[in-house]
């Protein structure tokens, strides 16, 4: 095949999106059904277990210090041995993990396995991402990883209504629906861990279900297109590690993890104050609707952003609005509003994902970009105990959420300022302009 001759790139790429994209979009499905399911468990656990809001707010939060910790050791694990082998790994640990929590007596023991399934979990949502670009030109990225990132609002839809379903009408052998939900909904992840290990590809130069002249065209423009952004550094593990436009981006991600996971983990437990008729599962399918409205949104917005070769300012709006989502569902007592900006809420903070994760290829190689991602991933997880802690914490002193929705909304103001102002030495209009001539050259 002539590799000028794009006739059939189309067809290439549809045929490495199709392989690809719909197994790892399975993965991260189960990957958040196995981290949030503890916000649906929260409405029996909670009492049976004599769980006061602060320890559950750290229940849910300490998850994310295991996983800041173990995130970059994984991510250098993943490089070492390969995504295949890496990731099956993670998939199989973290589901077995993930299972045993289903046994836990006490706030003691939750708190350790929700530390161990964070230590599992690590480097799996950065080792994709990474692995993605393997595969992807720069020009696909956002909306390739949106399509990956979309499971996270669909695992939600998915997993709200199962995981109430199975705590209203599972309680076999004398168990409680809470632990059942726990741990059906962690098998899943031990079975796709051995499809895992048969299923990926590390790289396309192995790829034998393409043909040789689609692998030549794919190794070529991949080639390309790391030539063409002349602008971004290599640098090695400690140097990306201390970089400052690296941490500026993973300061930026921790407030935005603050409010993402502040409001996913607690809706369940906001909703049901909405009218104490409601029963677990009329919860878990009123939860559902937030989400819906977010995959849309986060579709469309991160293709317009690879459309238009536009990365900041197609990060920093979704904060914005996301930020005017939780002052309202803070302030507005109408329930039918609230939802309607827990929505809006929403529908930001997942729009933000894809054309975030697209910042650090625009001034840093593919290799480095890879531990910067490890990098502002483990850092940015971080608010994912910080904004549950502080939820639970808020809510255990005021005895209503709606503080701490405030709270979190201001974080998000600063996380959208930070953003809008950001300086990345003008690597993006070059990056710009370099898709834009390959897409109408």
């Amino acid at each position: 095949m002539n590799n000028n001759n794009t006739a059939d790139q189309p067809a290439i790429i549809r045929k490495v999106t199709l392989r690809i994209i719909p197994f790892v979009f399975l993965l991260y499905i189960v990957s958040y059904l196995d981290r949030a399911n503890i916000g649906y468990a929260a409405l029996q656990m909670n009492k049976e277990l004599a769980l006061t809001s602060e320890a559950f707010g750290f229940i849910s939060g300490i998850f994310f210090i295991g996983y800041f910790l173990f995130e970059v050791p994984s991510n250098v694990m993943l490089n070492k041995y390969g995504a295949r082998v890496w990731i099956a790994r993670i998939l199989v640990t973290w589901g077995l993990l993930a299972a045993a929590t289903a046994f836990a007596e006490n706030a003691t023991q939750l708190y350790v396995l929700r530390f161990l399934l964070g230590v599992a979990e690590a480097g799996f949502f950065p080792g994709i991402i990474v692995y993605l670009t393997y595969w992807f030109r720069s020009k696909e990225l956002a909306t390739t990883v949106a399509l990956f990132t979309a499971a996270i609002p669909v695992s939600y839809i998915i997993g709200a209504p199962l995981s109430t379903w199975i705590m209203d009408n599972v309680a076999w052998l004398g168990w409680s629906g809470w632990r059942w939900m726990l741990f059906l909904e962690g098998i899943p992840a031990v079975l796709l861990g051995i499809a895992c290990f048969c299923y990926l590809t590390d790289r396309p130069e192995q790829a034998k279900w393409l043909k040789p002249e689609e692998k030549a065209w794919l190794i070529a423009e991949l080639e390309q297109d790391r030539q063409s952004r002349k602008n971004v550094r290599h640098l090695n593990v400690l140097q990306t590690m201390a970089n400052p436009k690296v941490l500026y981006l993973a300061v930026i991600y921790f407030i935005y993890q603050c409010g993402s996971l502040g409001i996913g983990y607690w809706m369940p437990q906001i909703i049901k104050g909405f009218s104490e008729n409601l029963s677990h599962t009329q919860i878990g399918l009123i939860a559902m609707l937030p989400y819906i409205v977010a995959t849309v949104a986060m579709v469309i917005w991160s293709r317009r952003s690879d459309r238009r070769g536009e990365r900041k300012l197609h990060s920093a709006i979704p904060l914005c609005f996301a930020a005017l989502g939780l002052l309202g569902a803070g302030t507005l007592q109408d329930p039918v509003v609230a939802m309607a900006m827990i929505c809006l809420s929403l529908s930001g903070l997942y729009a933000f994902k894809s054309p975030f994760w697209a910042l650090p290829t625009l001034f840093l190689s593919r290799s480095t970009a890879a531990v910067s991602i490890a990098v502002i991933n483990s850092i940015g997880n971080l608010g994912g105990f910080v904004g549950p802690s502080l939820v639970g914490l808020v809510k255990g002193q005021s005895q209503s959420a709606a503080t701490g929705l405030l709270f979190l909304s201001s974080l998000l103001v600063v996380a959208f300022l930070m953003t809008l102002f950001m300086r990345l030495n003008h690597p993006e209009a070059a990056n710009s302009a370099a898709v834009a001539g390959r897409q109408t050259g």
